[in-house]
């Protein structure tokens, strides 16, 4: 059984997850950590569940959801995973950034390795499913822990809504599609933690999202 812990950084108000179980073994999805402050808000909560971090996870390549790949990088030693379809843009973070009045030190690191659409990543003793659904971005993946009836949905589901598809790579059809094929078909009491906002579930996304 999976732990997670919930951390929401910058102003784009991004959440992050740091994923373990009872080896203490974890996984950090998404690191949105933008200065100093919220770098050391994820080290604390690392250190304070005295876990090792062994692998950093990206849902999709858009700046707010890896603002801190370079601070996972020198502090845990860790190489980002993710999409091969979203490295495209990845490598535009950082000119893309200065759009938004941010400027970053340096280019996010390049990923050790691109995951496969129904992939599993292991860590410790649990593993998570990545499920790619195209739409918000070209890259975006899914991790599903079928254990625990948990996943983790990035930008592409959220509490009443989806993500946005008018951003570059963006394709509201393959979204939709991906969402009705992939996600609509696990159980009522799946538990959807999202990019941005509150949790939801699989059954009150099927019932009463205006989108779907």
């Amino acid at each position: 059984m999976i732990d997670i812990k919930i951390l929401t950084f910058s102003q784009f108000q991004s959440n992050c997850y740091i994923v373990f179980d009872h080896t203490k073994e974890a996984v950090i999805i998404d690191p949105g950590m933008l200065d100093s402050e919220e770098n050391k808000m994820l080290d604390e909560t690392v250190k304070s569940n005295d876990l090792k971090p062994v692998k950093l996870l990206l849902t999709h390549g858009h700046l707010d959801h890896l603002f801190g790949a370079a601070y996972i990088k020198s502090k845990y030693g860790l190489l980002p995973q993710m999409h091969k379809k979203d490295l495209p843009v990845l490598q535009q973070t950082r000119s893309y950034a200065l759009s938004f009045g941010v400027e970053m030190q340096e280019d996010p690191p390049i990923p050790e390795k691109f995951i496969d659409d129904e992939e599993s990543i292991c860590f410790g003793d649990s593993k998570l499913k990545a499920i790619h659904i195209p739409g918000h971005s070209p890259g975006s993946l899914i991790f599903f822990d079928k254990d625990s009836s948990q996943l983790f949905a990035g930008d592409v589901l959220f509490n009443g809504s989806i993500g946005r598809t008018d951003l570059p790579g963006g394709d509201h059809a393959s979204l939709i599609r991906g969402i009705d094929e992939k996600l609509m078909i696990l159980p009522d009491d799946v538990t959807v933690y999202c990019g941005h906002g509150p949790a939801t579930t699989i059954g009150k996304e099927r019932s009463e999202n205006p989108f779907l």
